[in-house]
């Protein structure tokens, strides 16, 4: 199985990454007891970040940022994270997922996390991040993590889950979810991205 994780921290190191890092594990493990084996990919937006802009504007991809669409489109589940701002993603990470077809998560398991310096913007999980992947078709898992500053180090208290048991219960989530959707088609190799790109331009 294929294992794409998207962060979009912009600081390295980031806790944005940190907490794809560990939600991945999360996932590989459960589905390693399960005897499944798991291939993890992270994207980092953050060296993407320039050939994302000018994807938009040009409307072509160069091989990496290509490469990194590819991943992500033939995941049989992807992590998407991003750092809260303004109460919302990241602009870095909405450009990213407006270039992914919009027909291309379909069915896919996708876990959402986001990272804040303050508990207060732990909403944007569900006013942002949720309707986003509902709108692609994708398979949004029940548990949403958020990573505030004081989650890292923290084991919850008696009302409280703590933040490593909220990735556990994530990645037993989307592992179960994985593990029942039918195996990714592998892609066309005498295809490439470009190629697939020309071929949907229209000129009427």
């Amino acid at each position: 199985m294929k294992l794409v994780a998207v962060s979009a921290g912009l600081s390295s190191p980031s806790s944005t990454r940190l907490l794809a890092d560990r939600l991945a594990e999360s996932v590989r493990g459960e589905l390693d007891a399960q005897g499944h084996d798991v291939e993890i990919d992270v994207i980092e937006l953050r060296a993407l970040a320039v050939a994302v802009a000018n994807n938009l504007v040009t409307g072509f991809p160069p091989p990496q940022l290509a490469a990194a669409i590819d991943a992500v489109t033939g995941a049989d589940g992807l992590i998407a994270v991003t750092p809260v701002f303004t109460a919302s993603y990241s602009g870095l990470f909405k450009s990213f997922f407006d270039l992914i077809d919009p027909d291309a998560l379909t069915g896919k398991p996708v876990l959402v996390a986001a990272t804040g310096g303050t508990a207060r913007h732990s909403l944007v999980l569900e006013h942002a991040l949720r309707p986003l992947f509902a709108y692609l078709r994708a398979v949004v898992v029940p548990t949403a993590v958020y990573a505030a500053s004081e989650d890292w180090g923290s084991g919850g208290d008696a009302y409280t889950e703590g933040l490593p048991a909220r990735i556990q219960r994530a990645g037993r989530e989307m592992a179960a979810h994985m593990a029942a959707r039918p195996a990714a088609a592998a892609p066309d190799d005498d295809v490439t991205a470009l190629e697939r790109q020309l071929s949907d331009l229209r000129f009427d």
